[in-house]
C-alpha cells in the first residue's frame, strides 16, 4: 500500500524546492554580477589607455602665439603707446595737463590688466604663460606708480616730471617686468622654430657678446631673441621692437660701417644704434624683403608690412 506524505514531509519538500530555485537564481546572479564588474573593469582600463594614448597639444604652436599676440601683447603694447604719446606730448606742449594725463594712463594700465588677466594661456607653453604674468605684473606697477605721482605730475618741467616718474620704484619695477615679458615672447617663437626646425640653435642665453662673424650665420628668429635679450639689459621703453633692432643691426653691418669702425660684435652694434637713436619702428619691414625673404617665421601681425 502506497504511503502518503504527511503534512511536514510536505512543508520540508517545498521549503527544500524554494531553498534550491533561490540559490540556483543567486548563483546566476552572481556569475551576471562578476560578469558586468569584470567587464566595466576593463572598459576603464581601456578608458585609461585610450586617455592615455592622446597626446597632448604642442607647446608653442603657431595658433598660440597669434593669440597671445592678440590679447595680451596688443594689449599691453597699446597702454605703452599711450604712455610713449603722452611723454611726447609732454615735452612738446607745455600747457599739457599731465597730471590728468598720468591719472588717466593709471585707469588704462588697470583696464589692460583685467583684460590680459581674463586671457587663458595654456600651461604647456610655460615662456607664453610666464610673458602673461610678467606682463600683467608690469601693469600693476604701472597703475600704481602713475596713481601715487599724478598730484605732483604738473610741479616744474615736462623733462623734471619725467625723470621723477623714471625714477620711482614702481615705475623702474614696472619696466623689468615688461621687458623681461617681451623677451619671454620672443623666446617663444624660438621654441616655435626649434619644432619646426630641430637644426635651430636655441642656446642663445649662454652668449654675452655674439661676434659678426657668429651673427651673421644665426637664422632670424635667433637674432630676434638676442636683440629681445639685448633690449631686457637696456631697461628703456622703445617704440621699436626687437625685429626693428636686429634689421638695423644687419643694415649696418651689410653697409660695412661695422668694418669701417671696427666694431667687433653685435653687442656693440646694437649698442650703438641705441644710443644714437638709429632704430626705428617698422624698420623690419622695410628691409624684410631684402634682408630675409627665404627666413621662416611665424605669421604674427608685427611681422608684416603696415602692422
Amino acid at each position: 500500500m502506497e504511503k502518503r506524505l504527511n503534512r511536514s514531509d510536505l512543508m520540508f519538500s517545498l521549503a527544500f524546492l524554494l531553498m534550491l530555485v533561490i540559490a540556483i537564481g543567486a548563483f546566476f546572479y552572481g556569475v551576471k554580477v562578476g560578469t558586468d564588474r569584470a567587464e566595466a573593469g576593463r572598459a576603464s582600463e581601456e578608458a585609461v589607455e585610450a586617455a592615455a594614448a592622446i597626446p597632448e597639444p604642442n607647446a608653442y604652436q603657431q595658433q598660440d602665439l597669434v593669440s597671445f599676440y592678440h590679447t595680451v601683447f596688443l594689449s599691453y603694447r597699446e597702454f605703452q603707446n599711450d604712455w610713449l604719446d603722452a611723454q611726447n606730448k609732454w615735452l612738446s606742449d607745455s600747457t599739457a595737463d599731465r597730471s590728468a594725463s598720468l591719472k588717466q594712463l593709471a585707469k588704462t594700465a588697470r583696464h589692460k590688466y583685467d583684460a590680459i588677466k581674463g586671457v587663458y594661456v595654456a600651461p604647456v607653453s610655460p615662456q607664453l604663460k610666464s610673458a602673461q604674468t610678467n606682463y600683467m605684473k608690469s601693469l600693476k606697477l604701472f597703475e600704481e606708480g602713475f596713481s601715487g605721482l599724478a598730484a605732483s605730475t604738473n610741479e616744474g618741467s615736462a623733462q623734471t616730471a619725467l625723470d621723477k616718474i623714471e625714477a620711482d620704484s614702481y615705475y623702474k619695477e614696472g619696466l623689468k617686468f615688461a621687458l623681461t615679458g617681451q623677451k619671454e615672447y620672443f623666446g617663444s617663437m624660438l621654441k616655435w622654430a626649434e619644432a619646426v626646425n630641430a637644426d635651430i640653435p636655441t642656446d642663445v642665453d649662454g652668449l654675452n657678446v655674439i661676434s659678426i662673424a657668429d651673427w651673421k650665420d644665426l637664422p632670424l628668429v635667433v637674432k630676434l631673441k638676442a636683440s629681445s635679450d639685448f633690449m631686457t639689459e637696456q631697461a628703456a621703453l622703445t617704440d621699436y621692437l626687437p625685429h626693428d633692432l636686429a634689421a638695423k643691426v644687419d643694415q649696418f653691418i651689410a653697409s660695412g660701417q661695422a668694418e669701417k669702425r671696427k666694431i667687433k660684435s653685435f653687442n656693440a652694434v646694437a649698442d650703438l644704434l641705441i644710443s644714437t637713436e638709429a632704430v626705428t619702428s617698422g624698420y623690419f619691414n622695410e628691409v624684410k624683403s631684402r634682408f630675409y625673404a627665404s627666413e621662416q617665421l611665424p605669421q604674427l601681425p608685427f611681422f608684416s608690412s603696415g602692422k
